[in-house]
Order: C-alpha cells, then structure tokens, then sequence
C-alpha cells in the first residue's frame, strides 16, 4: 500500500491491499477502495461509497458528493458503487443517489473520460466508453457496450440501449435503442454495425437486428403497430432485444428516425 504523506483517510474508511492513494486526496467515512485500485492526486471520495478492485481515478476526480436534486436532505444515506477495473479520468464526477437508501451503481471496465458527469442514481453497465464531457442527468441508465461522443448531454430518467453509439456535441430526452447510431438532438440515423461485428455479433444476429430495426423504424407502421407485429414474428435473441427494448420505452419514447438518413 502507497499513501502520500498529504493524504487524508477517514478511520472508518477501508483499504485494500496494493492500493495507491496520490497526495492531498480525501477518502471519506465508511468508504470502501478495492485492490490494486489507484487514486490520483487530489481525488475526494466522500462517505459511503464502495469502489472495487483495479480502478484508477485521476486527479481532481470527486465521487459520491451529495447530488445535484432540490429534494435531496444531508440526513439521507445514499451510497455509489463502482465495479472493477475502471478508469474514471481527471475531474470526473460521480453523485450519490438522492433517495434513502439508493445507490449510484456503476459496472466494470469502464472508461470515463475528463470531465464527464454522472448524476444521482445512475447505472452504467460494462464496457461502456463516456467521453470527454458528457453529463448524465438523473436516473439515466447506460447498457452495456455503448459509446457516448464528447460533449453529449442526457436527460434525466433516459435510457441508453447496449452497443449503441451516440455523436459528440449530441442532445438526447429520448430513449436510445440498442445497437444504432443518434446523433443531433434525439435522431436515430441507423445501425452501428462496425461496433457489432467488432463485438462478435453474427452476421444473422446482425441480419436480425436489421430485420427488427426496420420493423421499427422504416415498414410505415407505428410503434405500436410494429409491437404488435414483432409478436407473430420470430426473432432470435439479438433482435428480440431490440423489440423488447422499443415496447418497454419509457413515457417520452424512442429518438425517431432521421428522414433521408442513408439507407442500411
């Protein structure tokens, strides 16, 4: 264990064996740091907050501060948990969760890039790329695989499907469906099919995503038309995803289609 001498640790905090902790960092009550985890210089990690094995944070990360809600109390007992083997960047934040008891939960083998914002009571799964300066409302859940470009922000209470891709400098209050591509402000523009072969997608996992996709968004029905006609059809695993993610839209839907978009 290497901790600089400038490094403030709460007693009740909890340290794992190999961790390094960089100079005039803060490590907060009832905190938890895995193995091998590596906690840059001036890094705060505030209470109640349970960080894995084999994380890095960068410096002037700040996780697990009171989130940013005019309902929140100080009284409340709210926690984040972080997965292993994430590498959350130079001035990151990460909330607590707002409600008694609830939780920030964040997976593993993530990558945070500078500056991105992750609201209270987030969930973001494994193997998620956020890039430089996204912010992340409230309640927004990220699945697993996805990309979200630089400077993106996400409305509070939003969905971000697996392996989907979203531009930098993009705007979303719209629920993205797995696998596709958003861009602009809430457009779906078609299928991130690059990201699913090098996933290891097959080629008829990929057809059937297609085949869903295009039930959804290009056969002229409406969604729920297409609901409706996606249960007398037979998909595989893959595509049945993508319809079962479309049905369980939360109350502001999917990000449309963009008309004149290049075909698929």
């Amino acid at each position: 264990m290497k901790i600089h001498s400038t490094a403030i640790i709460d007693s009740t905090a909890k340290i794992g064996a190999d961790v390094a902790i960089g100079p005039y960092a803060v490590i907060g009550a009832n905190v938890i740091v895995g193995e091998r985890s590596a906690i840059e210089s001036h890094v705060v990690i505030d209470a109640n907050v349970t960080i894995g094995s084999g994380n890095v944070i960068g410096p002037g990360a700040i996780i697990g501060t009171a989130p940013q809600d005019l309902s929140f109390s100080s009284e409340r007992k709210t926690h984040v948990a972080i997965g292993n083997d994430n590498v959350i960047r130079e001035h990151c934040t990460i909330h607590r969760g707002s409600a008694e008891g609830s939780v920030t939960k964040i997976g593993d083998k993530n990558f945070f890039m500078v500056g991105a914002h992750v609201g209270h009571n987030c969930e973001i799964g494994n193997n998620v790329i956020i890039a430089n300066n996204c912010l992340l409302g409230g309640h927004v859940h990220i699945g697993d695989g996805a990309f979200l470009g630089g400077g993106g922000v996400f409305h509070q209470r939003m969905c971000v499907g697996r392996f989907a891709l979203t531009q930098g400098a993009s705007g979303f209050s719209k629920d993205i469906p797995p696998f596709v591509i958003a861009a602009e402000i809430n457009y779906v523009f078609g299928l991130n099919m690059v990201g699913l072969r090098r996933a290891g997608f097959s080629a008829k996992d990929r057809d059937e995503i297609k085949a869903a996709f295009k039930l959804v968004y290009t056969s002229g029905l409406n969604i729920t038309q297409a609901i409706e006609k996606a249960a007398t059809m037979k998909f595989g695993a893959a595509g049945q995803e993508f319809i079962d993610f479309v049905a369980n839209a939360k109350k502001r839907g999917i990000c449309p289609f963009k008309r004149g978009a290049e075909e698929l």
